[in-house]
């Protein structure tokens, strides 16, 4: 029993370790990104129409991955600057469940192809999930 789990733990310590140089890149990698996201927002891409918010939303929250809390602290922030509930929906989803700059550390522990489709799926439900609440949001109010 001893030797079965020193023989889990090494195993576990080589994948992580195996594993350390792409999360370090990939942490740099996103930190190089987040600071150029606010100037997008400055720039009055968004208003255009509720697809165009969407999927700029989407792909926003897919490179800029985050904690939900501050995903919805950010989310307040823009709804008070104006963007769209759409927008603002589809980037806080996909900012918690997208993870392009994760991707390396996610394909390298899953596979590319699940990393793949679930990202790519992901993606697509977080449009499809911020049309339904504007919706919802619009009906009830």
């Amino acid at each position: 029993m001893i030797k079965q789990i020193l023989q889990a733990g090494r195993q576990t310590s080589s994948g992580f370790f195996s594993m350390l140089p792409v999360m370090l890149g990939t942490l740099l990698l996103s930190s190089l990104l987040i600071p150029y996201i606010p100037r997008l927002f400055e720039t009055g891409w968004f208003g255009q129409n509720p697809a165009s918010d969407a999927l700029l939303g989407a792909g926003i929250g897919s490179i800029a991955v985050g904690q939900p809390v501050v995903s919805y602290l950010l989310g307040g922030e823009l709804s008070n600057s104006g963007v769209s509930l759409v927008g603002v929906t589809a980037l806080v989803v996909a900012w918690v469940t997208v993870g392009i700059t994760h991707l390396p550390v996610e394909a390298a522990a899953f596979g590319w192809r699940f990393a793949i489709y679930r990202n790519l799926l992901s993606f697509l439900f977080a449009v499809v999930i911020a049309f339904i609440i504007a919706g919802v949001l619009y009906v009830i109010a």
